[in-house]
């Protein structure tokens, strides 16, 4: 699941978290009354900056170590196109054990030199056996648009190099494309060609 951006654990506003950790606790419950295990999980952003990221990187550990033992084996955060990158992300998992799913078209948009093989495999060490497999979000930038819009639909040539890049790393991959069928059973038919 992947709850929407308002979902702030660092924001310097105890209201907007005490609403956050709703959010997040009620996608809990659910995934909980499905009876599902730990590696159905529950994907955030880091949140914001707040003119100071170190600060703001210390509030969400500090709010993470709040929630309750049935949400922190669920949360996972992602690095996001503009204010955290993966590097960020790392930190926190470095503070607290955080599982980090990566984002293809956001580690485009905000990197520190890593190539995407690096990167998935970075990503791959921060989740453990009961995590379940390393889930990577995978999209392309939508050609002539603002730097971070998701392509409306998969990119034949951009899947198949992503997927050379990475042969033999396991992981899994969420789509993120805007026709979201059409592209899903495009990218299937390209895996088994390849």
């Amino acid at each position: 699941m992947h709850p929407d951006q308002f979902v702030l654990l660092n924001s310097p506003h105890e209201d907007v978290v005490a609403r956050s950790i709703q959010e997040l606790d009620y996608h809990c419950r659910v995934m909980d009354s499905m009876g599902l295990d730990s590696t159905a999980k529950i994907q955030i952003h880091v949140g914001g900056v707040y003119k100071a990221k170190p600060q703001a990187i210390e509030r969400f550990i500090k709010r993470y170590k709040t929630l309750s033992s049935s949400l922190k084996k669920r949360l996972v955060i992602e690095n996001d196109d503009r204010l955290y990158s993966l590097r960020d992300c790392l930190k926190i998992h470095a503070g607290i054990g955080l599982p980090v799913l990566f984002d293809t078209l956001h580690h485009e948009c905000l990197n520190h030199g890593e190539s995407k093989r690096e990167a998935i495999e970075t990503a791959l060490r921060t989740w453990k056996t009961e995590d379940g497999l390393l889930m990577v979000d995978y999209s392309s930038q939508e050609k002539g648009a603002k730097k971070g819009k998701h392509a409306e639909s998969i990119d034949r040539n951009n899947f198949k190099d992503f997927l050379r890049q990475t042969q033999g790393l396991d992981f899994d991959i969420m789509l993120e494309i805007k026709d979201k069928e059409k592209s899903a059973a495009q990218a299937i038919e390209w895996v088994h060609k390849l």
